[in-house]
């Protein structure tokens, strides 16, 4: 609990106008941050996602109160961003398809099957957002059920049960590459 009242009191220094505070939340989580919208897929978006998420914190300090773990929130937040992230990206294709009315060109092909390379990036991207998204925060980022429950606002057997699956399609993919 040591982090999360030091978390506490960055986010009361920042709402008091200190603005170290928001220095240290940044020094703090910009790295796992970074790792999360990555591992959702945001590679080209992830650093522009981060700041967005702070930005966000930032809004919500007069707000904030430490009801939960601050990662909680901060998640939560991240969670936010990112599918206004897939809507922003969702409207550029979109567009771009109307624009262009030529079909999308075919992605690369993965490694190939002699190689035996193990892609877990290539696999996190074919899972569905669901399914990534308990991943990333479980696997990943560290989360305990309960909390990946709080961030995405679902039941915990939810997120037992997503887990299973993803893991399950994880391992079908791998097999499939062998």
């Amino acid at each position: 609990m040591h982090e999360d009242s030091e978390d506490f009191e960055l986010m009361r220094r920042l709402r008091d106008g200190d603005p170290e505070a928001m220095t240290g939340l940044v020094r703090r989580y910009q790295g796992s941050l970074l790792n999360f919208f990555r591992r959702m897929g945001a590679c080209t978006d992830a650093e522009d996602a981060v700041q967005e998420t702070f930005i966000r914190v930032y809004n919500y300090r007069d707000r904030y109160r430490p009801s939960a773990k601050f990662t909680t929130f901060l998640y939560t937040v991240a969670r936010h961003v990112w599918h206004d992230l897939l809507r922003k990206v969702m409207r550029r294709e979109s567009l771009a398809e109307r624009i262009t009315a030529e079909p999308e060109p075919e992605q690369a092909p993965g490694p190939s099957g002699a190689a035996l390379r193990l892609d877990i990036h290539a696999a996190l991207a074919r899972l569905p957002e669901k399914l990534r998204g308990v991943v990333v925060l479980g696997v990943y980022q560290g989360m305990r059920q309960e909390e990946i429950a709080a961030v995405l606002d679902i039941p915990v057997g939810t997120v037992k049960s997503r887990m299973f699956n993803a893991l399950e399609r994880l391992k079908e993919a791998f097999d499939e590459e062998r």
